[in-house]
């Protein structure tokens, strides 16, 4: 989604998007706020990438707005704010550390450990929220793959397991990469441990998606049993000190889904400068999982994606998959 469109283009595209990620609440919502002028104008008044939808609905919701619920609950909540709301949009983000990803990313990381004579990984992720997406190795995934030849179910690991159909020729890990290390960056890391941050990523849950809710719970049942080594940090400054420190530990390998997007178009583009630099000197491998027009080099010589509102999967700047937002099914090309 265009985080720095017009405000009633923003709402209409997240609706189009609720539409075809199965949340008629928020479709709903976000078609009824496009036509409404007085919360278009509410909206407005916030700062920057604050208007987006996402984050505008958790907040309200977060304050007791009740979702699945009638979009004219949600108008009043914000309409009648006392500011609480606002606050909360202010003092929050859309951090929503969407774990069922790694059914899609788990496969990339193996075949980076095999090129790498399989070293265990350092894995670092940008803009890492509360780290969630760090452990690749304690899920089970049930892989369908579909190919020109056959089609196959592939089970690893313990349950509960991430299920995605993957098309294209791709040969699925037998086994789960060894991770020694695990570290992330982010402008504002959440700790596993407090309840009130983790209420706030069980409501960045689209409301209808009970199963994401249920697997967010599973996936900080994980951390906290284990806590990644999180730092507050930049992205774009902060990054190559943290790979310097990674490569002690394994084949280090600087990953992000969905975080790039949150940055302007100049910052996007000294991003991936950046990344392509730290891969040139081999100081680490990439693997970008973002909206299509997010880092827009990593498309040259991919093909066509059949939905414009996959993700584009990419290893070191070239696009490889088409992945689904939340990891439910995965296109392989590369």
């Amino acid at each position: 989604m265009h985080l720095y469109a017009d405000v009633a283009a923003q709402y209409t595209e997240f609706a189009e998007y609720a539409g075809a990620s199965a949340s008629p609440c928020f479709e709903e919502w976000g078609h009824a706020v496009a036509a409404d002028q007085k919360l278009l104008d509410w909206i407005s008044d916030l700062p920057g990438i604050k208007k987006q939808p996402n984050l505008v609905f958790a907040a309200a919701r977060f304050h007791g707005v009740a979702a699945p619920g009638p979009y004219e609950a949600l108008r009043t909540a914000l309409l009648e704010d006392d500011g609480s709301i606002r606050a909360t949009i202010m003092e929050r983000a859309t951090q929503t550390n969407e774990a069922g990803r790694l059914a899609t990313l788990t496969p990339v990381f193996a075949r980076l450990s095999i090129e790498a004579g399989r070293r265990p990984l350092a894995l670092v992720e940008a803009g890492a929220s509360a780290g969630l997406c760090l452990y690749p190795d304690r899920w089970g995934y049930d892989w369908t793959a579909t190919t020109a030849r056959n089609a196959r179910t592939i089970t690893v690991g313990p349950e509960p397991r991430l299920a995605c159909p993957v098309t294209g020729d791709l040969a699925l890990p037998t086994t789960l990469p060894e991770v020694t290390w695990r570290g992330g960056l982010d402008l504002n890391p959440l700790d596993v441990q407090d309840k009130d941050q983790t209420a706030w990523l069980e409501v960045l849950v689209y409301p209808e998606h009970d199963d994401r809710r249920a697997l967010l719970r599973h996936a900080i049942e994980i951390a906290r049993a284990d806590p990644p080594h999180l730092e507050r940090g930049d992205i774009l400054t902060d990054l190559p000190l943290m790979v310097a420190d990674a490569s002690r530990h394994g084949e280090v390998v600087v990953f992000h889904s969905a975080v790039v997007a949150y940055l302007p178009p100049d910052d996007r583009a000294r991003f991936d400068t950046m990344m392509r630099r730290l891969v040139a000197d081999g100081a680490c491998r990439w693997v970008s999982n973002e909206g299509l027009n997010v880092i827009p080099s990593v498309l040259d010589g991919a093909p066509d994606p059949a939905d414009r509102k996959t993700f584009a999967l990419a290893v070191d700047g070239r696009a490889v998959a088409w992945s689904h937002p939340h990891g439910r099914s995965m296109h392989w090309f590369g």
